[in-house]
């Protein structure tokens, strides 16, 4: 490999770099904002509810869809052009299990939040080499899915849960986005350094 080769190398990893940290930022911002109005909206009309529970698996599908597109497209992206695709999905399953129960919404979260673990772990796992900061992304999708099935129990229970039931589950996914983030933000400040 040629210097030339090994300095583009660089640069489009800390490029990369550069664009996770942001995109972290913004993943554990939206969180914190919808964990937010979860717990103040808890009581509020069922149709702000409602928009809640939608918007964040819609966000979901669209954050995927954005960061895969910004590393070289869904082709070279399964896992996340997959996870972009099951929080499409699951946000029609929502807008379903809405007219049934809150137990059916819980139900659909369980899925998606164990189906999206998985996907998120394995997209950590593929960026390990080339990105920072995936340590956090690997402990939120083992987190997820292990939530996923949390949630899938309480579904069944005769007790009718709530948003806030959720809105942990979203508080933790913020906590590990802003890890990666931070974590790359000093890699940064690191390199500038050296």
């Amino acid at each position: 490999m040629t210097e030339t080769e090994t300095i583009g190398q660089t640069r489009e990893i800390s490029g990369n770099d550069a664009w996770l940290k942001r995109y972290y930022f913004t993943r554990a911002g939206f969180s914190i904002v919808w964990v937010v109005a979860a717990f103040g909206l808890a009581h509020s009309a069922t149709a702000v509810v409602a928009a809640l529970l939608l918007i964040y698996p819609a966000w979901d599908a669209i954050a995927n869809m954005v960061d895969a597109q910004r590393n070289g497209g869904l082709r070279r992206n399964p896992t996340q052009a997959f996870n972009a695709a099951v929080s499409t999905v699951t946000t029609i399953a929502v807008a379903i299990a809405l007219t049934q129960s809150m137990n059916a919404v819980l139900g659909v979260f369980g899925v998606w939040a164990a189906l999206s673990g998985l996907l998120q772990l394995a997209t950590a796992a593929r960026r390990w080499k080339s990105s920072g900061g995936q340590w956090p992304m690997i402990l939120s999708g083992v987190q997820s899915t292990a939530a996923g099935g949390m949630f899938l129990v309480q579904a069944t229970a005769p007790e009718l849960p709530q948003i806030s039931t959720i809105a942990p589950y979203a508080a933790f996914g913020a906590f590990y986005f802003l890890i990666s983030a931070v974590w790359l933000t000093v890699k940064d400040v690191r390199g500038r350094r050296a």
